[in-house]
């Protein structure tokens, strides 16, 4: 795939640390994101969403001349003044990345991204932002190709419809992962996709090994429609510890299926997986752990400006919960509080505001504060 290398010595702590500082203890919780991703976030009309391919609402990706047209479309149709900072944003994305990011900046814990990214601009932005925060990046190889980019459009209500391109872009390949990127780590973070699939048996096959337990996010109820036969057989493998779908995606895993609903999906989940959770939206969500299931209403007071990374969000604060030993009533509410303040801003990024709006929440809720937002 190209010349590359290692993108050594380049954790970053807080800001203002030096670069070359390197994490030598291995991170906690790793996230496979194969492409490095760039967001390019922004609040449009429904005009626009309705001449771009694909049902609004979803993901699914497009060639780089759809992209580019889209981007140019988006400058006539932003709800906002251009100039206006709130109504389009271009940060590092993808689920995964916002999930760790969200670990690390949010809640303090050691996280890292196994992937890889291009050596042009867009590279160096993810790299920047997702250091910025923290996130180890010692497993993030740099390669000749291009970074992969997501236009993600965001409607009056804070419903985003998102097309990502990663057509011949910067990706690390199955026969890439060594058992040195996983050793000492307790959890792997992924998101199903079906151009990722082998890398992420080889990821689940050495993880594994490796001890480490495995989060799996279903991705978007286009990418389960589609592609459902070999998701089935991902989760019926039994290595899927943890699995989080919206209700869209867990309606679609049992489409055709009498009585297929959030309720029965989260069943069927339970029956291969350790814990599955199933968000609601404003309803909150349900989750099962063995015999126990439980049900958390959604937090109040949070208007949604963006949707785009609240089940990302939601997870970061449920692994959090998970990894210190809280219970599963608990580990929801934590959830709850980190996807409600994603979404009072454009983008997948939580700024500081909006967490020390999560970390009142929290205190309100009876639920300690992680030690970095004390």
């Amino acid at each position: 795939m190209g010349v590359e290398y290692q993108l050594k010595n380049s954790h970053y702590g807080v800001k203002g640390e030096e670069e070359g500082q390197f994490e030598s203890a291995a991170p906690l919780i790793l996230g496979l994101q194969p492409s490095a991703l760039v967001d390019h976030v922004a609040k449009v009309d429904w005009s626009l969403l309705s001449q771009i391919p694909g049902e609004s609402g979803g993901s699914f990706p497009v060639e780089i001349e759809e992209l580019e047209h889209i981007l140019s479309e988006v400058k006539t149709h932003m709800l906002s003044s251009p100039i206006d900072p709130t109504s389009s944003k271009t940060i590092a994305g993808g689920s995964v990345a916002n999930t760790i990011r969200g670990l690390t900046s949010g809640f303090g814990l050691s996280c890292g991204i196994i992937g890889a990214c291009g050596d042009d601009e867009q590279g160096k932005l993810f790299v920047r932002n997702m250091s910025f925060y923290g996130v180890n990046l010692s497993r993030l190889r740099r390669k000749k190709e291009s970074t992969a980019q997501c236009v993600c459009l965001v409607d009056e209500l804070g419903n985003r419809t998102m097309r990502p391109c990663l057509a011949n872009t910067a990706k690390i390949q199955a026969d890439e992962l060594m058992r040195a990127d996983f050793a000492g780590s307790k959890w792997l973070v992924m998101r199903y996709a079906i151009s990722n699939l082998e890398i992420m048996h080889a990821a689940i096959r050495i993880a594994k090994q490796e001890g480490l337990l495995i989060s799996l996010d279903l991705a978007s109820f286009e990418m389960v429609r589609k592609f459902r036969l070999p998701l089935l057989q991902l989760l019926e493998s039994g290595n899927i510890d943890l699995c989080f779908a919206n209700e869209d995606e867990a309606t679609e895993l049992l489409r055709g299926e009498e009585g297929a609903n959030p309720e029965a999906a989260l069943e069927f989940l339970g029956k291969y997986c350790q814990w599955a959770v199933v968000t609601l939206g404003p309803n909150g969500c349900i989750v099962k752990h063995g015999k126990e299931t439980v049900r958390v209403p959604a937090i109040g007071e949070s208007k949604a400006i963006d949707a785009t990374a609240a089940g990302d969000l939601f997870a970061s604060g449920f692994l959090y919960g998970l990894v210190n030993g809280l219970s599963l009533e608990e580990y929801c509410k934590v959830g709850s509080c980190s996807g409600g303040s994603v979404i009072q801003a454009l983008g997948g990024e939580v700024g500081p505001e909006n967490w020390q709006w999560m970390y009142k929440q929290m205190q309100t809720k009876g639920l300690t504060i992680p030690s970095n937002g004390k």
